[in-house]
């Protein structure tokens, strides 16, 4: 009886592995830029499918940070390249220059809601990750709107 439980063990576990590899990144870390609206990217995979993204955007009128949590998924016939999706948070602050060319609307911190829908390709051999994605966000405090022109593509060293 007590081998066959530990062969039942075994069993489970190299299939919840094979299961596991099939879905996971082939990078663990990965740190770069997203471009447009331009921002310091830093992506980690906390399991085979789940990964947390932080993002730093710094443009004229302030700065906003993003945190991300993201499922991924293989893409069938298509090794390296994956799909995600998920919600997310960010926080930001107008600086004065938005106060002076935007006077009638609110200023100052902003909090809110995202989403994010991308593709995530990881070059084979090579240390290069690229996304490309939409990042819909809805602001809740200051200035209160939608926004739909986050995103953009993202290249990432990996490690």
């Amino acid at each position: 009886m007590k081998k066959i439980f530990i062969l039942i063990l075994l069993a489970t576990s190299v299939s919840l592995g094979v299961s596991a590899q099939s879905l996971g990144s082939s990078y663990t870390t990965a740190l770069g830029v997203k471009i447009y609206p331009g921002a310091l990217s830093v992506k980690h995979f906390t399991k085979s499918n789940i990964a947390l993204e932080g993002l730093g955007y710094f443009y004229n009128y302030g700065f906003r940070l993003t945190g991300l949590y993201e499922i991924h998924g293989d893409i069938n016939g298509a090794p390296g390249l994956k799909w995600y999706v998920g919600p997310g948070l960010h926080i930001g602050s107008w600086n004065d220059k938005w106060k002076k060319d935007y006077p009638s609307r609110d200023g100052g911190f902003q909090f809110g809601i995202d989403g994010v829908l991308g593709l995530d390709y990881k070059f084979n051999g090579a240390p290069i990750n690229l996304s490309f994605d939409w990042q819909p966000s809805f602001n809740l405090s200051g200035y209160n709107y939608f926004e739909g022109g986050w995103g953009g593509l993202g290249i990432r060293y990996t490690f």
